[in-house]
């Protein structure tokens, strides 16, 4: 099969999955207890005022109907309005998706190099002292949440120490500095929760690699270490690694929701976490389609990059 059609057919596996995705997100707000207009409305509410709301939000159209008008007008991209305030969603998901795209490219330049880094140096001597402790720690990293890990760090630099804000507010009247400090904590947060997979895959990758034969005939001819290791072992695991780093920054953006709730940080998870409180259903659905789009798209670009630097499709036979 040749590279364009490997890579057209996983972009159409790409969009059949948001299709699925986003019949689950509709479906999923739709059988949320409680009734939309009545929350709108509050307990003064009459059966006459909720009948208008229901008429006018289509509550009464079949489930089928509401969804594609939901569809069309979502690809169209009108998100509607907020059913709490009235203010336009796409709007307010403009400013607070910046701040979430800041924290977490922040987070990526911090975790993917330093990940790669220490995947390598535990590589290059498997089993010794400095593999153990990076291994050890990484196993480690794995076995604490990202809430335990944030709450840890809290209490340490901002309680304890008093070095570092506990919630992360931003004003625009805030210089790259003042940025700086009020990203620290989650962007830590969220590095120590990704940290230990791309390490572990990278060491893993790299191992597997230099266990091939064309490495040990390398290595027989005295080939140096670090040569084998950059121009050689890297390379060829390249495919794993980006595989690992593309879930890692697809759970980034969609498990920045506990960390933005933790850090009372404006971005989009804690604006939907403020919606599912107060019911507001396409907020909801426009956050939860973003986020699902996002890990969707996060991994299909690791596959196709996959295919890509695999030299056995690159170069058919």
């Amino acid at each position: 099969m040749k590279l364009t059609e490997i890579i057209g057919r996983r972009l159409l596996i790409g969009v059949a999955t948001l299709l699925f995705v986003s019949v689950l997100v509709f479906v999923g707000t739709e059988i949320l207890p409680g009734d939309v207009a009545y929350a709108i409305l509050g307990r003064g509410a009459t059966p006459e005022l909720l009948q208008q709301v229901r008429d006018r939000l289509g509550l009464d159209e079949p489930l089928v109907v509401r969804y594609f008008v939901w569809l069309t007008a979502t690809l169209s991209g009108d998100l509607g309005t907020s059913l709490a305030n009235g203010t336009d969603i796409s709007t307010e998901i403009a400013r607070r998706g910046s701040n979430t795209l800041i924290l977490a490219l922040s987070t990526a330049v911090v975790a993917v190099p330093l990940a790669v880094a220490l995947g390598l140096l535990a590589a290059t001597r498997p089993g010794g002292a400095v593999d153990r402790v990076i291994s050890g720690a990484s196993l480690a990293l794995i076995s604490f949440p990202d809430f335990l890990v944030a709450v840890a760090l809290v209490s340490i630099f901002a309680v304890q120490l008093g070095w570092l804000p506990a919630i992360a507010s931003i004003r625009p009247s805030y210089d790259l500095f003042d940025w700086i400090r009020v990203l620290i904590l989650p962007v830590l947060a969220l590095v120590f929760t990704i940290l230990a997979h791309m390490v572990r895959m990278t060491r893993s990758a790299v191992l597997n690699v230099l266990s091939s034969p064309a490495i040990e005939m390398a290595i027989l001819k005295g080939v140096p270490r670090r040569r084998l290791l950059m121009r050689h072992a890297l390379p060829n695991a390249i495919g794993p690694i980006i595989n690992v780093i593309a879930l890692n920054l697809a759970y980034i953006v969609s498990g920045v929701v506990v960390i933005e709730t933790l850090f009372n940080f404006p971005g989009l998870g804690r604006y939907m976490v403020e919606a599912v409180t107060n019911r507001d259903v396409p907020i909801v659905q426009a956050c939860a389609m973003i986020f699902c789009s996002v890990y969707v798209l996060l991994n299909l670009a690791a596959d196709i990059l996959a295919v890509i630097a695999n030299p056995r499709v690159r170069y058919p036979k």
